[in-house]
């Protein structure tokens, strides 16, 4: 909510730059983004705080940041969501989230696109997009799986999702395992 605020002070003030305003509105709607920036620092470090004064969300952090694509904001994140519901399995996480594919069958276009489902928050997705485009640069397991599916036809934009479904699973695992994530994992296997 805090950042869809700071957003709109922000739109509201490149609108006014641009063109004529009064003074006194360019200085109130900066006093607002002030003050609304101050309140987001401040709830960003009651989190990290919260975090650090509880060993085992700590602990939890450092696993979920040790995967590639996943910084602090997105593990804090996938901290709340794998620990404050009870997922059986990482499938039923990455279904809650709303990244798996979703069939499109109806009437006579039986053969449809299939898509995201997108049926969870969208705040939690608009951060496994991010990590997932960091994943695909910077991880050569996360590349090859975007590329396999690329070249097995999927679109990019559908492979990107296929990689968000995959930092869900490796977020549940490494918290189920209690372990760093290992990229060579499944190769040791």
């Amino acid at each position: 909510m805090l950042l869809t605020d700071v957003g709109r002070e922000q739109n509201r003030l490149e609108k006014l730059a641009s063109g004529r305003c009064s003074p006194l509105v360019y200085a109130s709607i900066r006093k607002i983004l002030g003050t609304l920036n101050y309140e987001l620092e401040a709830v960003g470090k009651l989190i990290d705080d919260h975090i650090n004064n509880y060993p085992d969300l700590k602990r939890d952090i450092a696993y979920l940041t040790s995967i590639t694509g996943i910084g602090p904001s997105t593990g804090s994140t996938m901290l709340a969501v794998l620990r404050g519901n009870h997922f059986s399995s990482a499938k039923q996480a990455a279904s809650w989230l709303g990244v798996v594919p979703r069939e499109k069958r109806s009437g006579s276009s039986v053969n449809g696109r299939t898509r995201m489902s997108k049926s969870g928050p969208p705040e939690v997705r608009a951060k496994l997009f991010m990590s997932a485009m960091v994943a695909i640069r910077h991880s050569v397991y996360f590349k090859t799986f975007y590329d396999r599916l690329i070249s097995g036809g999927k679109a990019k934009m559908s492979a990107l999702g296929g990689v968000m479904r995959k930092l869900v699973h490796v977020c549940y695992g490494v918290l189920m395992k209690q372990q760093n994530y290992d990229e060579n994992y499944l190769a040791a296997v």
